[in-house]
């Protein structure tokens, strides 16, 4: 078969790449013991420190919570700011400035109390450029600054449709309310039983009013929060590095009692290839990672997915599954086309590219069975709902792949045109091994363009681009959070719906499911809106991921999670005489 002779040429191919890798490590470990540091003062200055390194390839786009859409904004925000509640690394909602909360018997009404301790950061937004007190009024301001569109808010649908409304469809003055210093109210339409989730998310961090009337349009670039951590902007060199401080103030204390956090800077690089950032991290220069590309995984993971030996010696390895899903996805919305007989607005064009795809020789080829093969739902397999054969998905299958391409008036791939797939040069190598798999099996041409993650994530919210490989990593750990992707009022680039689904027999259910309280008839509505997406291949699923984060030995308090937040105000260093070692490849 055509497709297993390019599989034998691509392997050799990966090979040479990894034995190539294998000499840069060496040389890269050689030129840096034979360098002369220039950094040698700094690095007398910094020895006392405390300082954590971790990379950041995706690229920042905004220290906004109200922009907090994807990982690398997360991360950064979530050492800044804090919310009512948080999630802890078993996932469970946990009070953080929340003091006590009531919540009424119909579900309705929230009565939060919250800390009377916790103070912003120090900022010339403030008078005399002392941080002040945070109360109820500036949860009430940031949660309306979100649902007002003048903030452009990429989280404005965490509120929109669940709070209460009057017979005009206007939201209550009730809805959001600071009835006294220290009390907040929230009132919603309906019960939502998965609402104190949505409270933990990053869009609901608390902002104070004067920062941003202060920095307006340039918030995003000047963060002032309540965390453990603080940002001077003078040390955010833009695609380069971030460094973050210490918060001296910071509220909150260990268990015993010791202030936190225990590190004193965060230095954050923005290494674009992940090759380089295990070349970097190799050296020691960086304390943890995240992931890896195809041209590393197998230095690093057996073809089983197990973790090599030697790495388990060197290195801490925390691997789980992840609460994200990888996919290609499609614009349905016949406006964006130029051409509006586009092969891809029909259905059979989507099934049969999605049925050509072998997604377990790709999980098991280039990702050493890192993850599982996503052959069923959106919903990933971490998730209680994601039941076996609950719903059908796309297995491989060429035979159906052709008959779908000629129903589509395309047999054989006569006549098709070129169609472009949007990526980012992360993904590369996936793509490149689809893009051969629709050639050999549909004999069709994908052309594929790479764009920085940045760029890529503009086009992609935006409705810029037709065909686009994406992922959705849940905003809190709960099965509506990917069924939220699909609702015809979330469109984007203020909401989640980046494919502009619309199917009005998936939104009946989707609102359904946000009041019902029965878990099990909760999980029956999830897979009946999944098999609706699947059935009208609004997407492509590729894979469910799996978190692999890989330590170095003297870093302490880096607890793992299914969602891979990175929570670092517990995070510290145990002592090590350990010298990094050159990796034989």
């Amino acid at each position: 078969m055509k497709l297993s002779a390019n599989i034998t040429e691509y392997t050799i191919n990966t090979k040479d790449m990894i034995r190539q890798i294998g000499v840069l490590i060496a040389l890269t470990f050689y030129l840096s013991a034979c360098s002369n540091l220039s950094t040698e003062q700094l690095q007398e200055e910094e020895k006392e420190l405390k300082i954590f390194r971790y990379n950041q390839h995706e690229g920042l786009s905004s220290l906004d919570p109200a922009q907090a859409k994807n990982q690398a904004n997360i991360w950064v925000t979530s050492q800044i700011y804090n919310g009512l509640f948080e999630f802890t690394e078993d996932l469970a909602v946990h009070p953080s400035i929340a003091k006590s909360w009531t919540i009424s018997e119909d579900g309705k009404l929230y009565l939060i109390d919250i800390r009377e301790d916790v103070y912003f950061h120090d900022n010339v937004a403030f008078k005399d450029s002392i941080g002040r007190q945070v109360t109820a009024h500036d949860f009430e301001y940031s949660f309306k600054r979100i649902l007002n569109h003048e903030t452009g808010s990429s989280g404005s649908w965490i509120f929109s449709d669940k709070l209460e409304r009057d017979e005009d469809g206007n939201y209550t003055e009730d809805c959001i309310k600071a009835i006294d210093k220290f009390k907040l109210k929230i009132r919603l339409k309906k019960a939502i039983p998965s609402f104190m989730q949505i409270l933990a998310m990053p869009y609901a961090f608390v902002v104070p009013e004067e920062a941003v009337t202060y920095f307006g349009k340039d918030f995003d670039r000047n963060p002032v929060g309540t965390g453990p951590f603080t940002l001077t902007p003078s040390e955010w060199d833009e695609g380069t590095s971030l460094i973050l401080r210490k918060n001296e103030k910071y509220w909150r204390k260990d268990n015993n009692f010791r202030p936190l956090p225990y590190l004193d800077i965060v230095k954050i690089s923005f290494i674009g290839d992940k090759t380089q950032e295990y070349l970097t991290f190799l050296q020691g220069k960086l304390d943890f990672i995240s992931g890896v590309d195809g041209n590393t995984i197998e230095h690093i993971l057996e073809k089983d997915g197990t973790v090599k030996e030697d790495i388990l010696n060197r290195y801490g390895v925390q691997k789980m599954p992840y609460l994200n899903t990888e996919y290609l996805g499609f614009q349905l919305d016949p406006s964006k086309y130029k051409d509006k007989n586009h092969p891809l607005l029909n259905v059979k064009v989507r099934k049969a590219l999605s049925y050509a795809i072998n997604r377990q020789e790709l999980v098991s080829f280039l990702r050493n069975n890192l993850g599982i093969a996503g052959t069923e739902g959106f919903v990933p397999f971490a998730l209680p709902a994601h039941h076996k054969g609950s719903v059908i998905g796309y297995q491989f299958d060429e035979k159906k792949a052709k008959e779908l391409l000629a129903q589509a008036g395309y047999p054989e791939g006569k006549g098709f045109p070129k169609i472009k797939l949007y990526t980012n040069p992360l993904y590369s190598l996936m793509i490149e091994y689809l893009q051969r798999q629709w050639k050999n099996v549909l004999n069709i041409d994908v052309e594929i363009e790479l764009n920085t993650f940045v760029k890529h994530q503009d086009l992609v919210d935006n409705g810029n681009v037709n065909f686009f490989r994406g992922a959705w990593l849940g905003d809190y750990p709960n099965e509506e959070n990917y069924l939220t992707c699909f609702y015809s009022q979330n469109f984007s680039p203020t909401g989640p719906n980046k494919t502009h689904y619309v199917n009005n027999e998936f939104d009946r259910l989707y609102e359904a499911v946000q009041h019902e309280q029965n878990s099990w008839k909760r999980f029956e509505l999830f897979h009946q809106m999944e098999q609706l997406v699947l059935d009208d291949c609004a997407v492509i699923i590729l894979f469910y991921d799996e978190v692999l984060r890989i330590l170095q030995k003297k870093v302490t308090g880096l607890e793992p999670n299914s969602m891979n937040y990175l929570r670092l105000e517990r995070v510290d260093f145990k002592k090590t005489d350990k010298k990094p070692v050159v990796e034989n490849l």
